[in-house]
């Protein structure tokens, strides 16, 4: 391990991904939306949106892409707190701009830090591989690369075996949908997490960012399971703005709607964070898709039907 490590995690998934390595106590400092496991809120708070995360979708849709088209960082580092804790790590991501603090943003703050020169680690998770590469990325930058290897290892047999036993069911056509006003499909990891749950993905394409999508094309494409699980939201968040949909034209005729198959999930949780609880993300969506099967115990936490 390397030694006295003081690592500052500025993304969700990857203070869960330090924690699954056996390396919590070597965190001294996190972002604004590390919250799991419980432990780590009592760690120093070194980000914070340039935005308020109240209101409905739209209207956070719409302050995010104000700051966007002013060509300004969405969030913000604190170089003062991450000077006053000393990291020799600091784990950032370039995925998304919008969900979670930049690269970029990590290198200014850096570079206002005058004694400590800490190595940043980005990871870059667009698919389900680079969410186990990032993991064993975060693992050799932190001298432990034989816990990375049996972190995703053990992750990997427990989804194949979730995968191998959906092959033999019957394939419903999924809707994710990552948020709600505007209307937006799930990308990334989310269409592979689909068909190995036992599903047939309709929008979105696997290690590709999340696509805007119309109304009428969901409508077209009429499919038989909706799964809500908008970035940030938890279930019952996404309950608050379900009238985002459920007012739309013909939202009653939908044939997952008419078959009682609209699920929320609880994508702040889970599905929206790439780390070792991807794996109990399937588990989200193999029950959904196939409760006569799957038995994982995450209804009513993990899922709910609406």
């Amino acid at each position: 391990m390397t030694a006295a490590a003081r690592i500052v995690s500025l993304i969700a998934s990857s203070t869960e991904i330090v924690c699954a390595l056996g390396l919590e106590s070597r965190l001294v400092g996190r972002s604004h939306e590390c919250d799991y496991p419980p432990s780590v809120t009592r760690l120093p708070v070194c980000t914070q949106p340039k935005f308020s995360t109240r209101g409905s979708s739209l209207e956070i849709d719409r302050r995010v892409k104000t700051i966007l088209q002013q060509a300004l960082s969405v969030y913000q580092v604190n170089a003062d707190t991450l000077e006053q804790l000393r990291p020799t790590h600091i784990i950032t991501q370039t995925q998304c701009e919008v969900c979670a603090v930049s690269l970029k943003d990590v290198e200014r703050a850096v570079g206002e830090m005058i004694k400590s020169k800490p190595a940043i680690v980005p990871l870059s998770p667009n698919c389900l591989a680079d969410v186990w590469a990032d993991i064993r990325r975060v693992a050799d930058a932190l001298g432990v690369a034989d816990r990375g290897r049996r972190l995703v290892q053990g992750a990997q047999e427990r989804m194949a075996a979730i995968e191998k036993k959906a092959k033999r069911l019957e394939r419903p056509r999924v809707a994710c949908i990552e948020w709600l006003e505007p209307l937006m499909a799930a990308g990334n990891w989310m269409p592979e997490l689909v068909e190995m749950a036992g599903g047939r993905n309709l929008l979105g394409e696997a290690g590709k960012h999340s696509p805007g999508m119309s109304w009428e094309e969901l409508r077209e494409k009429d499919p038989e399971v909706i799964l809500l699980l908008p970035c940030g939201f938890d279930i019952a968040r996404t309950r608050q703005e379900l009238p985002a949909l459920t007012r739309q034209p013909g939202w009653g005729e939908l044939e997952a709607v008419r078959g009682g198959r609209v699920f929320l999930l609880d994508g702040n949780q889970y599905f929206n964070r790439p780390g070792p609880r991807l794996v109990e993300s399937l588990e989200i969506l193999a029950e959904a898709l196939h409760p006569e099967t799957f038995r994982f115990g995450h209804e009513g936490t993990g899922w709910q039907r609406l």
